[in-house]
C-alpha cells in the first residue's frame, strides 16, 4: 500500500472520473503522510472514496498522473511488465510493428512515457518524473518482450528533450542510453538507464553531469557515449513500401511521424488511382519535412512532386530519402517559407492535381487558438487556390488544442474565401499506434486529416 493518500476537493477530479488520467494541482484538497515527488500515492474523493493511484510531482501543474484505478492494484515489477506486454501485444493486432509507436503514455496506461521503434532501435521520450523512474524497469521489459517474439533490438536512444520537461524539474536529455552486448552494455550485467540509481559493469563510470554536454537550450546530451560505442543514428526503415532514414538524433520529435502511416498510404492509393485512370498527376507537398507524404505520391506514380520546407536539414533529409527509392528525376524538394511562397505561386497562375498541407501545430495552448485558427485558414485558402477544377485537396492538424469542430469551422471558411466547393472523400485521425482512449484528455485525439476534391464554384 502507499505511505501517502491524496483527498480531492469536494466538486473536483472530474476529468479522472470521466476516464482521464490527470489531477491538477488545483483539484487537491490536501495530502495525508509524507511523500517525495516522483512517488506513487493513494487518491481519494473528498468524501473518502477510493479513486486508485498515481505518482506525485507538486513541481507540476498535472500534480497526479493516474497509473491504475484499482485500489487494491499493487504496482510493481509484475504490473510494470503486464502493461507492457499488453502494450506490445495490441500493435501486433492492428498495425504493421516493424516500425511504430509501441508505447503511447496515457493511451497505454504508463502516463508520460513514449516509446518508438525503427526496426531494431527504439527511441523513448519520457515526460514525467514518475515514469521517469519507472523507465529502466519498462525499457528492460520492453526489451525482453521484443526478444519472445525473436526482435532482437540493437540500441536505446533517449529523446526527452523537450521543453515540458523543465515543468516537471526535470532536465532535458537527449544521448544513448543502452546498446546489445557486443556492440555495448547488456541489461543482465547490471549497467541501467543513466539516472537514479544507475549501475555500471566494473571498471565502467556512468554518464554524469560532468561527462555531457549542456548546449545553448540547456539540453544535456550524452552523445560520446553513442560516439565511443560506433553508434549511428541514422537508421534506415521502410514504410508503406517507401524507404527513409531517420536520424533518431537530430530529427524532430523521436525522428519521424510515424502517425501519419496510414494517411501517407490513403495518399499513394489516391495518386496511383488517378494514374491508372490515365490521369497527369502534379503533386505539392508543404512542409514536407523528410518528405513522407511527397514520397508516398511518387512511389504511386505521380508524374511530378514537389515538397517544400523551411528547414535546410529537412530538405537535405528528403532529397536523400528520394534517391533511396529511386525517385529523385520525379520528386524534388526546395527550401522556402510555404507561408511566403504560396501566394508567389498563386500570382504564377500555378495549379496542381495534388496538394497536400501537413503544416506543424500553430498552437500549443488553449489561449492561442483563436490566432492558430486565422493561421489554419490563411493557409488552407492558398492550399485550396493551388488545386485545379476537380483536382485533390489534403489538409491536416496536429494541435490537440485545434480540436475537430474547429477545424471542419477553418476549412468551410477557407473554402468559402477561396470560392471552391469541397466534396469529402475521406476524414482521417492518426495512426492505431497512437490510439485514441475515449474519455481521456490527456491530447491523445489530436490529428485530423481530410482529404477533398475540389470543385470550382459554376
Amino acid at each position: 500500500m502507499n505511505k501517502t493518500t491524496v483527498i480531492l476537493k469536494k466538486g473536483e477530479g472530474r476529468t479522472i472520473k470521466a476516464g482521464g488520467s490527470w489531477i491538477y494541482d488545483n483539484e487537491i484538497d490536501r495530502i495525508v503522510g509524507d511523500v517525495t515527488d516522483g512517488e506513487l500515492v493513494s487518491v481519494e474523493d473528498f468524501d473518502g472514496y477510493p479513486m486508485g493511484s498515481g505518482f506525485i510531482n507538486r513541481q507540476s501543474k498535472i500534480t497526479i498522473r493516474m497509473m491504475t484505478r484499482d485500489p487494491e492494484a499493487v504496482i510493481d515489477d509484475a504490473f510494470l511488465y503486464h502493461r507492457v506486454k499488453a502494450a506490445w501485444e495490441y500493435r501486433k493486432a492492428v498495425i504493421d510493428t516493424s516500425s511504430c509507436r509501441v508505447i503511447f503514455g496515457e493511451a497505454d496506461f504508463l502516463p508520460g512515457l513514449v516509446v518508438d521503434k525503427y526496426e531494431d532501435v527504439l527511441v523513448v521520450e519520457s515526460l514525467a518524473l514518475g515514469i521517469d523512474r519507472m523507465k529502466p524497469r519498462i525499457l528492460q521489459d520492453l526489451v525482453e518482450i521484443l526478444g519472445k517474439d525473436g526482435i532482437r533490438i540493437r540500441a536505446i536512444f533517449e529523446r526527452s528533450d523537450a521543453k515540458i520537461r523543465v515543468k516537471e524539474g526535470l532536465p532535458r536529455a537527449k544521448g544513448l542510453l543502452w546498446m546489445t552486448p557486443g556492440e555495448g552494455h547488456d541489461f543482465q550485467d547490471g549497467w541501467q538507464m543513466p539516472g537514479d540509481g544507475s549501475t555500471t559493469p566494473e571498471g565502467e563510470t556512468p554518464p554524469t553531469k560532468d561527462a555531457v554536454t549542456e548546449n545553448k537550450e540547456g539540453i544535456f546530451s550524452a552523445d560520446n557515449r553513442s560516439a565511443a560505442a560506433g553508434f549511428d543514428p541514422r537508421i534506415e526503415i521502410v514504410e508503406n513500401g517507401v524507404k527513409y532514414m531517420v536520424d533518431v538524433e537530430n530529427g524532430q520529435k523521436t525522428g519521424f511521424f510515424l502517425d501519419q502511416k496510414g494517411n501517407r498510404m490513403a495518399m499513394q492509393s489516391l495518386v496511383r488511382r488517378m494514374k491508372d485512370a490515365g490521369e497527369s498527376v502534379r503533386v505539392l507537398d508543404c512542409f514536407t519535412h523528410t518528405g513522407s507524404f511527397a514520397l508516398n505520391c511518387g512511389l504511386g506514380g505521380a508524374d511530378s512532386v514537389l515538397g517544400l520546407d523551411i528547414s535546410e536539414l529537412a530538405v537535405a533529409q528528403a532529397t536523400e530519402n528520394a534517391a533511396l527509392n529511386g525517385l529523385s528525376h520525379r520528386v524534388t524538394f526546395q527550401e522556402a517559407d510555404v507561408l511566403d511562397l504560396l501566394p508567389k505561386l498563386i500570382e504564377q497562375g500555378e495549379k496542381y492535381d495534388v496538394v497536400i498541407l501537413d503544416p506543424p501545430a500553430f498552437t500549443k495552448t488553449r489561449d492561442k487558438v483563436k490566432q492558430a485558427m486565422k493561421g489554419y485558414r490563411e493557409i488552407n485558402i492558398r492550399g485550396m487556390k493551388l488545386t485545379r477544377h476537380e483536382g485533390y485537396f489534403a489538409t491536416c492538424s496536429c494541435s490537440h488544442f485545434m480540436d475537430y469542430e474547429t477545424f471542419t469551422t477553418v476549412i468551410a471558411q477557407a473554402a468559402r474565401a477561396a470560392h471552391v466547393r469541397l466534396r469529402q472523400i475521406e476524414y482521417r485521425t492518426q495512426a492505431s499506434d497512437h490510439p485514441i482512449l475515449w474519455s481521456g484528455d490527456e491530447a491523445g485525439y489530436y490529428l485530423k486529416f481530410y482529404i477533398f476534391q475540389v470543385l470550382e464554384e459554376r
